[in-house]
Parts: C-alpha cells; structure tokens; sequence
C-alpha cells in the first residue's frame, strides 16, 4: 500500500471512529505525544489526555451529528502527512486538516483541525489528490 493510500485508509478509519462513536477505535487513531485538537469553536487542546476526553463527551453526545468527509487532499512529507478535506455536518461545511505522523509504521493522527467555510467550493479541479513534499 503506498503512504497516500494509507493516509487516506487513516483519515477514513478517524471518520468511521467518528460516525460509529466508537471511542476505543478513537483513542487508537491518536499518537501518543505532541498532539492538538482544535473543534470548531473550542479552545486549542493540548495532549493526547485532553484529546481524548474530548472525544470521549463528544461521542456520548446522541444528538451528535453525522461527519461526512468530501475532497481529500493528501500531503506527504517524509514521516509525516497532511489531509485537507470539507466536513459536511449537519447541513453546514467546515474545512478541515488532519495531520499524521508515522509512528511504528503506523499513520498515527497528531492534529485536527475544522472551522467553518464562508463560502463551499465544491471542487478544486487544478489541485491533485495528493503530493509528495520532498
């Protein structure tokens, strides 16, 4: 599997996590140290404890609305990779980064960040699915 596949396999299994509220496939996703999470309209988290907690509510959460990931674009850069993608949730979009770093061989997430987009593009057209940065 190239590392854009896998990328892409590791952004998909944190949608899943997601979705599924499934907080023990959650927790697996995260690396273990030099982590930041930044959900729309939080405050910057900082390590995986604080992450992970709120993970943790958000997910208990029913009324939690469902995340649909469109428009992945994978960055990679070494060990380490960048995936921009638009978040459908609950009728309103927010663009979205996802950083990775290869821990162990495995693609372990290090950041999260969504926000809202003022205005959607559906689709950048002159921008490949993914680059390698070396």
């Amino acid at each position: 599997m190239s590392d854009e596949a896998a990328i892409l396999a590791a952004n998909a299994a944190y949608y899943r996590a997601f979705t599924s509220a499934d907080f023990a496939a959650m927790s697996r996703l995260w690396a273990d140290d030099n982590v930041s999470c930044i959900h729309p309209g939080w405050p910057v988290l900082l390590g995986r404890q604080a992450i992970l907690e709120s993970y943790r509510e958000i997910l208990r959460n029913p009324d939690q609305e469902r995340i649909d990931p469109r428009n992945e674009t994978v960055m990679v850069a070494g060990d380490e990779a960048r995936v921009f993608c638009v978040e459908f949730v609950g009728g309103a979009a927010l663009a979205a980064t996802n950083l990775f770093k290869r821990v162990n061989g495995a693609w372990r997430m290090t950041h999260h960040q969504a926000g809202p987009i003022a205005a959607l593009v559906e689709e950048v057209v002159s921008q490949p699915s993914s680059r390698r940065l070396n």
